[in-house]
């Protein structure tokens, strides 16, 4: 019997938002790993733990939930005007791919800290006190996003009082900005791949639903709630126990995917598992969280469900909440109508865990929606740092 030797690779094991992941810095990779291809995906998987049919990820690094299988490879920017380049891998659970369509909008808060940490930015630019503006170049969709780190004692600051539902504990606040957050993606590269603010979707077995669609953040299909017998209020059991639900929602997210042009045929759709997302909203309403906190209808001005991978996710996805404040800045999208309508510069919205505030600027031109920015504040840490093992022919 032969007998491999493992190989180990500088990482760093962060939380950013509501989301971890294995961060590497591009350059610490191995040779072959440094560039796109099988044997960097292959790397990745094997430093997760997937694909594992168990769905537990016990030999890898994951945690067995969308939120906690991610990756992110940075680097010294190549763009101008950017200090890093920052690449996004979401690793499929029980299959053996990586999705690179799509931004991590809660990852987005960590990579700020995690150039900083890496040295990638330079020691002249970091104060004793105060915060350090980093721009990342977000190279899946091609945006940029502008994180402004603390600095406590000419270090990142990692502790503090910001609490952000779906987190246990507070940390200090890293507000990001998502610049021009409409994404180049779909047939038509606009902000509402369709040229409508609402549209029809035909689903088998559902028949006709309203649906917005848009591309800004990461490609969303918004749904009503009660059209598809949801109130909005439902935490994680309720759709994530139920095989039909689920199967419900991809079969949603195949076909609007198909509408907003990202696929051409609706068996590719199980190979672009990150995107689009899926969610479905409605008015405001008093419902207990999964922590049970108590969120009441007066706080909040409409409630969101979105599914990741698959799955209803535990709070909100940073990029889906992107979609969410840019959709309802937009009067007449499903998600404007759901929060009361009008001109809106900001929502909060209320998730499985509690409440999120998001703020967006968007602008009509030439008869066409754009956004120039999106905002919202989330936190960040180092969770584990030094080196991740995995056995030499992994890759």
């Amino acid at each position: 019997m032969s007998v491999v030797a493992q190989v180990k690779i500088p990482a760093t094991y962060m939380r950013g938002g509501t989301s971890k992941g294995v961060f590497f810095r591009r350059d610490q990779l191995p040779d072959v790993a440094q560039t796109p291809g099988k044997a960097r995906d292959a790397l990745l998987l094997r430093v997760i733990g997937s694909p594992d049919p168990y769905q537990k990820q016990i030999d890898g690094m994951g945690g067995a939930t969308s939120s906690t299988s991610k990756t992110v490879i940075v680097s010294a920017s190549e763009q101008p005007e950017h200090d890093v380049d920052y690449l996004f891998g979401q690793v499929s659970i029980d299959k053996a791919f990586v999705d690179w369509s799509g931004n991590c909008g809660n990852l987005s808060a960590a990579v700020g800290p995690f150039a900083i940490h890496a040295g990638l930015i330079p020691a002249d630019r970091i104060p004793e006190n105060g915060s350090v503006t980093v721009r990342i170049w977000q190279a899946n969709i091609g945006k940029t996003i502008v994180a402004r780190v603390p600095i406590c004692n000419g270090e990142v600051q990692e502790t503090g009082d910001f609490e952000l539902d779906g987190v246990t504990f507070p940390a200090a606040e890293v507000p990001v900005e998502f610049m021009d957050p409409a994404a180049d993606d779909g047939e038509s590269g606009s902000m509402f791949p369709t040229g409508n603010l609402v549209d029809e979707l035909e689903v088998p077995g559902l028949g006709r639903l309203q649906a917005t669609f848009i591309n800004a953040g990461i490609p969303t299909i918004f749904v009503n709630a009660d059209s598809i017998g949801y109130t909005g209020t439902e935490l994680q059991g309720a759709i994530n126990e139920d095989p039909k639900a689920l199967a419900m929602f991809e079969l949603i997210r195949a076909h609007g995917a198909m509408k907003m042009g990202l696929i051409h045929d609706l068996s590719e759709a199980e190979s672009r598992q990150h995107t689009p997302k899926v969610a479905f909203v409605a008015g405001p309403q008093s419902y207990t969280t999964s922590s049970g906190k108590a969120v009441a209808a007066t706080d909040i001005d409409l409630v969101v469900r979105a599914l990741s991978m698959g799955k209803l996710h535990h709070a909100m996805m940073g990029t889906a909440a992107v979609a969410i404040g840019t959709a309802a800045a937009v009067p007449g999208t499903l998600v404007n109508l759901a929060a009361g309508g009008g001109d809106r510069t900001e929502v909060t919205f209320g998730h499985p865990s509690g409440t999120l505030r998001v703020g967006a600027e968007v602008a009509q031109v030439n008869g066409q929606w754009t956004a120039t920015k999106a905002l919202m504040s989330r936190s960040a840490r180092i969770l584990m740092e030094g080196w991740v093992r995995i056995p030499g022919d992994s890759f």
